[in-house]
């Protein structure tokens, strides 16, 4: 039997199992525990050439990244035009009161959140096909977002924006989840680095779109804001062919790779984190009270505090640092810019060198940074502005630091795709806090909005270090473990391993 079979046959009962003897058998592995790092599974696997899998791991990037990465572009698109939609007027023309737009944000993070968990779970069954369901949520989203640009009240607004939270919440966690599937430990902080850099590239386009937008104000009696929704809902509906078409299915099913690549690829996977035990094996119970998820969901909370107030309110921010309207929109640009380079630039030297913590103290160190100087309004505006790139920066250090930390270190599909969901999910409730702590009337010092941010950035250092502590301690007491085994034994590979950290 093909060792893609086996792996399909585990796969349609909910859970991945390789015949260890079809490994050898192939040639693609040896039955060795691995005697350098114990963070492995119970084979060890034999790479081909390493022009070879150089060429594999190419291939699935070109494959996944692309179309997932443009995928989270446009939920960023579609999350952040109406931060670029009050700068042309949305709040005057719809009467809002003082809270209203406040309101409009975190209105839609309540299904996001709440669904985020169901979405995953349904996407992990064996007759989901990926494409076909994040591409229904996707067309669906691009209805929902035009439909914003031909609301008559505010309160249209607030009930449409509840709808858009429930159709996107599937796209990043799912996103995540196949990300996952396709990469090695040591690969998968890049890859949500590009991943994340995707999204942050889509509030660069969403201000530059706003920007050219905003001069059909009055065209076909609708307002300059409300072309920018219409158009950037056209832009979402056109792009879910191409979700269609080009997502890929998880890797065991995935038939745009070889026979030869598929065995690879599912080998050095398994090789890695080990055999993957049966769904029914685990208990929700246990993979639900697992301290390692909701730790780094925490952190993502307290990042995502920064990413939020960044997306909802960089155009307001940089508006009232004396620039006009139109110009404020190009100015947010540079700031993502900054953010995107800083996380590739942090995810590959963390890759390289096997070690995340000291990229992401040092970048919490920089954010926290950034809101002092908010806070303090040091003068002149330019300091300020400053400010900006030093929490783009850091916050886009962290993000894809802790999601690549997570899913490194968890075990089965059932344990990943909850996981990634909580810390997408419950990590995005950060937007709640976000969308409220900026208060209209406070404009533009903010005082509860920078305080409440420079508090919960500095208290992620705080958390950050404990993460450290225990993950450390963990993996002194795996060698233990290690040193007290007798010859023959091994190590059970889905409980008693090592942390990457």
């Amino acid at each position: 039997m093909a060792l893609s079979e086996t792996f399909q046959a585990g796969a349609a009962q909910g859970h991945t199992m390789i015949d260890e003897k079809v490994l050898v058998d192939h040639g693609i592995a040896s039955i060795k525990p691995s005697e350098e790092d114990y963070t492995t599974g119970t084979f060890t696997y034999l790479p081909d050439t390493p022009q070879a899998e150089r060429r594999l791991t190419t291939k699935i990037d070109f494959m996944v990244m692309p179309v997932l990465g443009l995928l989270y572009l446009i939920c960023f698109l579609d999350r952040t035009n109406i931060a670029n939609a009050r700068l042309a007027g949305l709040e005057k023309d719809l009467h809002m009161p003082k809270t209203g737009f406040n309101t409009a944000l975190w209105i839609f993070y309540i299904p996001f959140v709440l669904f985020e968990v169901p979405s995953n779970m349904i996407m992990t069954n064996p007759w989901v096909r990926p494409n076909l369901f994040l591409g229904t949520q996707t067309f669906i989203l691009g209805v929902l977002a035009m439909s914003l640009g031909l609301v008559k009240s505010y309160q249209a607004l607030w009930g449409i924006r509840f709808l858009l939270g429930i159709f996107e919440t599937s796209l990043p966690a799912g996103a995540t989840l196949l990300i996952a599937s396709y990469y090695r430990k040591k690969e998968l902080p890049y890859r949500f680095a590009i991943f994340l850099g995707f999204g942050l590239f889509g509030s660069c386009f969403s201000g530059l779109l706003a920007y050219a937008i905003i001069e059909l104000d009055g065209h076909a009696g609708l307002a300059g804001w409300s072309w920018i929704f219409v158009i950037e809902g056209l832009v979402t509906i056109f792009f879910s062919i191409f979700v269609y078409l080009f997502v890929p299915h998880f890797p065991a099913k995935n038939t745009r790779l070889s026979e030869n690549e598929r065995e690879r690829l599912i080998a050095r996977l398994e090789a890695e984190k080990g055999k993957s035990k049966a769904l029914s094996n685990v208990s929700w119970v246990t993979v639900f009270f697992d301290y390692r998820i909701w730790l780094m969901t925490l952190l993502f909370f307290l990042a995502d505090i920064s990413a939020g107030s960044l997306s909802s309110f960089n155009p307001t921010i940089t508006s009232q640092l004396g620039w006009t309207k139109r110009r404020a929109q190009v100015m947010t640009m540079p700031i993502w810019i900054v953010g995107i380079c800083g996380g590739l630039l942090a995810t590959f030297l963390a890759g390289r060198f096997n070690r995340r913590y000291p990229f992401v103290l040092m970048a919490i160190a920089v954010s926290t940074t950034g809101w002092a100087l908010h806070y303090a309004q040091v003068q002149p505006a330019g300091v300020r502005y400053f400010a900006q790139f030093l929490i783009s920066f850091g916050t886009f250090i962290c993000m894809p630091m802790y999601i690549g930390i997570l899913t490194a270190n968890l075990r089965g599909p059932k344990a990943l795709s909850f996981g990634t969901a909580v810390q997408f999910g419950i990590g995005n409730c950060a937007n709640f806090v976000s969308s409220n702590i900026f208060i209209t009337t406070q404009a533009p010092k903010y005082p509860v909005g920078f305080g409440t941010a420079l508090g919960l950035t500095a208290f992620a250092f705080v958390v950050m270090l404990f993460a450290v502590f225990v993950s450390l301690q963990h993996n002194k007491k795996i060698d233990r473990k290690l040193a007290a085994l007798k010859p023959g034994e091994v190590l059970d590979d889905q409980v008693d391993y090592k942390y990457v950290i």
